[in-house]
């Protein structure tokens, strides 16, 4: 997955300790239904990874897509592919350009009670020929095209725009999202405006977003978008992860808590 965080043993950047995921002296997640080993992937597991999987998976049931086909792009750890398995009877497929992160991700997917109708090719998704459409595509992008840069190219090509820039990215989910499809994508709060002005060009309009804070105190960190091809009002929601005492609050225990083992 392009921008996964490092492992909790050393923090997520951005996020205070006290709001990292359980820290575990292993080098594997395990959920509920399924289990995430990390330790070939370039990036890590990280709570705002998790957080827009649990919020995909829910928005797909609350606006009754029902989706037959579902495209993650940038697979990673397979997590979002996971996550949304255990939500959804669709077929899942997954493309993942790094061959650690692919071979990390497979494996994942075949420790999985889902492993069937799950999918992952190893390749550069701008050039890949799917065949077929998606009702619903999702991904975790590059989007620290301007921001500093990491001496690892891996590390580049997970968190940056080194192999997949947002104009990319929207040629590819416009060539092959189903008219009625929707396209979800989590970014940083600075970089909202700009891919929306981005999509637009695609014919792409944002249907739902989400802005996710730490704390009501702090300053909206990452939003969550839905596209569609159909120009309608936004639907717009904030999720909290913390309240001030530091305990989950409501929102965020109702999302993830068919899938946070102590939740």
């Amino acid at each position: 997955m392009f921008h996964l965080m490092p492992c909790p043993l050393q923090g997520v950047p951005g996020i205070p300790d006290s709001f990292q995921l359980p820290r575990m002296p292993n080098t594997f997640f395990q959920f509920k239904q399924f289990i995430v080993h990390q330790e070939q992937a370039a990036l890590k597991v990280s709570t705002d990874s998790c957080l827009f999987g649990a919020w995909c998976a829910n928005m797909i049931s609350e606006i009754h897509l029902l989706p037959q086909r579902i495209l993650d792009i940038g697979a990673g750890t397979g997590l979002l592919m996971l996550m949304l398995a255990q939500k959804t009877e669709s077929l899942i497929e997954g493309i993942e350009i790094q061959e650690p992160s692919f071979l990390q991700a497979q494996s994942n997917i075949r420790l999985s009670t889902w492993s069937d109708r799950l999918r992952l090719y190893k390749g550069d998704v701008k050039v890949y020929d799917f065949s077929c459409s998606y009702d619903f595509i999702l991904s975790n992008p590059p989007f620290y095209e301007k921001d500093l840069r990491s001496a690892d190219d891996s590390r580049n090509m997970a968190m940056h725009d080194a192999g997949l820039k947002v104009e990319d990215l929207f040629r590819v989910v416009d060539q092959h999202l189903s008219p009625e499809g929707r396209f979800a994508v989590l970014l940083p709060a600075h970089r909202v405006e700009v891919v929306i002005a981005l999509a637009q060009q695609q014919g792409l309009w944002v249907e739902h977003r989400c802005d996710v804070k730490q704390t009501a105190s702090h300053s909206v960190f990452r939003s969550f978008l839905i596209f569609s091809r159909i120009q309608k009002h936004t639907v717009r929601e904030e999720i909290i992860i913390r309240n001030l005492a530091g305990s989950y609050t409501e929102r965020f225990r109702d999302l993830l808590s068919d899938y946070y083992l102590y939740l």
